[in-house]
């Protein structure tokens, strides 16, 4: 009986990036890495599949970000004109300054 193999995510994505680029055929680049003709057209099908989500997905992460950045730089000028306003009315009370 055959022991299965498993193979780890960056052996699959460079020979799936291999049959992406076309420079050799599925047959030789089945044979240079000792796997099944089929194995390399499942991965380069699930390569091209999972491309456009995988380009979207980063797009959305940086808005995202941008936006909890731009939410995390509103509560904070937020708080400082609640500071300053605060500062301004103790220096009025302590008379330092004209109201």
């Amino acid at each position: 009986m055959t022991q299965r193999r498993n193979f780890g995510k960056d052996f699959k994505d460079k020979v799936a990036v291999e049959a992406i680029r076309g420079q050799k055929t599925i047959n030789e680049i089945a044979s240079i890495y000792g796997i099944h003709p089929s194995m390399v057209n499942k991965w380069k099908k699930l390569a091209l599949q999972k491309l456009p989500e995988v380009m979207e997905e980063k797009h959305t992460n940086k808005q995202q970000d941008r936006d909890f950045d731009e939410a995390r730089l509103h509560q904070k000028i937020g708080q400082m004109a609640v500071e300053i306003d605060f500062l301004k009315k103790k220096l009025v009370q302590l008379g330092l300054q004209n109201g």
